[in-house]
């Protein structure tokens, strides 16, 4: 018997937008050789990989080249298929146990989202390494680090928009990811952004949730609120509804299952 494996557009009620992810439902632990070759056949930028569990599901998340520690696109996926495929009752949380420790989703009855509850992560004013700016060709206001990502705030929504990243130079900076963002000229949402994420096979991320678990606190200490309406600019683009709560963030969106089908090897 083969293993079920779902493609999902996350953070988007349209298919062909949002973040494609692969979802693999496993009936027991399968080895990282193995999930990382599934990931590189996928070769979107995230596969997660389901096990049934105590209390909950065990979840993973790979890259076309690495195993990471959190992913908020394939989270929200995995749980848009627990529900589709009442594989969990709607009015029931969400159990996942991941390297970044037990993280939650909710259903919505009334308004159709998935409320993901994720860790904040601060970001910390620091110098630019070398390369991260030219790569980029923008004009920073600010520049921070938060864990393994760089954020950088740009003057205007157009310039997040318009800029072309020179992406074999952004390859030698080291890091997870880069985060551009800017307050948003558009009354639709509060901030925009894109993500960039060469070092781990993904050159641009369509829309990422972990990078919102930075963005969240960085225009909440900004703005001075704490719920937000988020668009991030990729070609396929995607929005999210936002919450700072203490030390976490409440990420909510939809989802779309585009694909079902069985992997036979």
């Amino acid at each position: 018997m083969g293993v079920t494996i779902y493609q999902v557009d996350a953070f988007t009620d349209l298919p062909y937008k949002g973040n494609p992810a692969a979802v693999c439902l496993l009936d027991k632990a399968k080895d990282e050789a193995w999930m990382q070759a599934v990931a590189n056949e996928n070769n979107l930028s995230e596969t997660a990989f389901l096990t049934p569990g105590n209390d909950g599901y065990n979840l993973r998340w790979f890259t076309p080249k690495s195993e990471v520690k959190l992913c908020g696109h394939a989270t929200l996926a995995s749980a848009y298929i627990l529900y589709k495929e009442k594989l969990l009752p709607l009015n029931k949380q969400a159990r996942f146990f991941t390297l970044s420790g037990l993280l939650t989703a909710s259903y919505h009855e009334n308004t159709g989202f998935i409320e993901l509850d994720f860790p904040a992560h601060s970001v910390t004013p620091c110098e630019p390494p070398r390369g991260l700016v030219e790569s980029l060709k923008v004009k920073p206001i600010f520049i921070g680090r938060s864990d393994n990502d760089y954020l950088i705030e740009v003057a205007s929504e157009d310039e997040v928009k318009e800029l072309v990243p020179d992406f074999s130079r952004l390859l030698q900076v080291p890091c997870r990811g880069i985060i551009v963002t800017a307050l948003a000229s558009s009354n639709n949402y509060d901030f925009i952004s894109r993500f960039f994420a060469p070092a781990v096979g993904v050159n641009e991320d369509p829309v990422t949730g972990s990078a919102h678990c930075r963005l969240a606190p960085y225009w909440e200490a900004k703005l001075k609120k704490n719920e937000f309406i988020a668009y991030q600019a990729s070609s396929r683009g995607g929005f999210l509804q936002l919450a700072t709560v203490g030390d976490r963030v409440r990420i909510g969106g939809k989802a779309v299952i585009v694909l079902k089908g069985e992997f036979l090897v």
